[in-house]
């Protein structure tokens, strides 16, 4: 049961960082943010490696980092730019489906499938997801499934669970070639040195006050560091589905800290839709 505190760490981690990512986006831009979240990791995670020896590194890993890369590029810059747009509680609730796509992803990837049918749960998943925009059901019975397709920051979300469908399956495998603690800094390196270009033009067109927003960004990157280290020995401990659903918990975390934080409406419901959408993962990856 190791595994599911490191998950549950990793979900606690993983809210406070995006917290502190919107946080941060009211002064700055959402590449800047994203580099970020990588770059001022990387100290926190080298601490973590320094007792820690470097593994020999096989072809599997090479050629998983590879495709690895651009899937997650692309997923980071949907997830931070999806914050930004939308409530943190009406966003990152539409993490849980990433399950859904797992059910197919990590059967062809890993040949990994749930002890049960996943019905149930999507359909708690969908019912979920319907109460997240409840309020809008004075507009007609599916006024709150089809305002989700107007908000932006929820289609983007949903984009990125499904790309984590596949990273995480990839990700495992680029575990197992390495190991827990290598990987989670070594990815973060890479990620790093692929965003940096990209954010000096940025930057260069955009400037910010940095040191008013150093404590912050320090702050986003000791958390991402602890996310990134509980979620990689978690992972090499059991099967994906099943780290994954726990580590979803970090959508109730995420409504809470939308509503403490930021003043966000409608928390209730949003809360309720949380809930009940973690019901649907449980049901997917664990009963």
């Amino acid at each position: 049961m190791v595994w599911f505190f490191y998950a549950l760490l990793a979900a606690f981690c993983l809210s406070t960082t995006d917290a502190l990512c919107k946080k941060a986006l009211k002064e700055t831009d959402e590449l800047v943010v994203a580099c970020v979240r990588f770059g001022f990791a990387l100290p926190f995670l080298f601490l973590f490696m320094l007792p820690g020896e470097i593994p020999s590194l096989d072809r599997t890993f090479w050629k998983t980092l590879g495709m690895l890369l651009p899937l997650e590029v692309t997923a980071i810059y949907l997830y931070i730019k999806a914050i930004k747009v939308s409530p943190l509680s009406l966003a990152i609730p539409f993490l849980s489906l990433t399950p859904v796509f797992l059910i197919v992803t990590s059967f062809l990837i890993l040949k990994e499938f749930p002890d049960r049918s996943g019905l149930t749960g999507i359909f708690l998943i969908t019912c979920g997801a319907y109460l997240l925009n409840f309020h809008h059901k004075k507009k007609g019975f599916l006024a709150p499934l089809r305002s989700i397709a107007k908000e932006k920051g929820s289609l983007m979300m949903i984009g990125v669970a499904f790309i984590y469908s596949v990273t995480s399956n990839l990700g495992k495998i680029a575990t197992l070639h390495s190991s827990p603690l290598f990987f989670g800094m070594f990815y973060t390196l890479v990620l790093t040195m692929v965003l940096t270009p990209f954010t000096f033009c940025r930057v260069m067109k955009i400037p910010f006050n940095f040191k008013q927003q150093l404590k912050t960004f320090l702050l986003i990157g000791f958390f991402y560091a602890l996310m990134t280290i509980a979620h990689y020995q978690a992972i090499a401990r059991v099967e994906v589905v099943y780290m994954i659903s726990i580590k979803r918990m970090s959508l109730v975390f995420s409504v809470l800290y939308g509503g403490l934080i930021f003043h966000e409406e409608n928390i209730g419901e949003r809360l309720l839709g949380s809930l009940v959408m973690i019901m649907g993962v449980i049901f997917i990856t664990v009963l």
